[in-house]
């Protein structure tokens, strides 16, 4: 992913208002990131324990998406994996992250959840660059190139299901 900046990080999300966007906590580390390994930006708010943001290109074009954490989190809306790049975790290493759907289907409530890594640090758990505290990553057959094919590949299938 080439770097950002925090315009093109403002200007990218499809399922927010402009002024929701405009207000949102951007990373201070945006030039500290390792944007040769990362196959999109993901970042937890740290003034809302509830939300996290993900920018990626999806489409030709650079997509922002807010993401909730439900209410409901703890206990039996837990897994061990995520459905991005199939890291496993212990504990609360995986959460169910919601994203309101893009446009009329978005202001009506309507979204779409996804497993995901709470750290959202996918792309570095499929080079290799980060482990996971005490989860592990399986041993594939895939190739590393292979393997970050496919977490691209589903993480486009979730787009897919936000009505960009």
């Amino acid at each position: 992913m080439r770097s950002l900046t925090e315009l093109d990080i403002r200007n990218s999300f499809v399922n927010c208002s402009k002024g929701e966007a405009k207000r949102l906590a951007i990373p201070r580390d945006l030039t500290e990131r390792p944007w040769e390994h990362l196959d999109f930006l993901g970042w937890r708010d740290p003034g809302a324990p509830d939300r996290s943001y993900l920018v990626t290109e999806y489409g030709g074009r650079l997509i922002g998406v807010t993401l909730r954490f439900p209410s409901a989190q703890r206990g039996f809306l837990q897994r061990s994996m995520c459905s991005l790049c199939l890291t496993t975790h212990p504990g609360n290493g995986v959460s169910l992250m919601t994203a309101r759907k893009a446009g009329a289907a978005g202001r009506e409530g309507n979204s779409v959840g996804i497993y995901m890594c709470t750290d959202l640090a996918c792309s570095l758990y499929v080079r290799g660059k980060k482990a996971p505290d005490s989860g592990s990553r399986f041993e594939e057959s895939l190739t590393v190139e292979e393997q970050i094919a496919r977490t691209a590949g589903n993480l486009s299938a979730f787009l897919s299901k936000l009505d960009i």
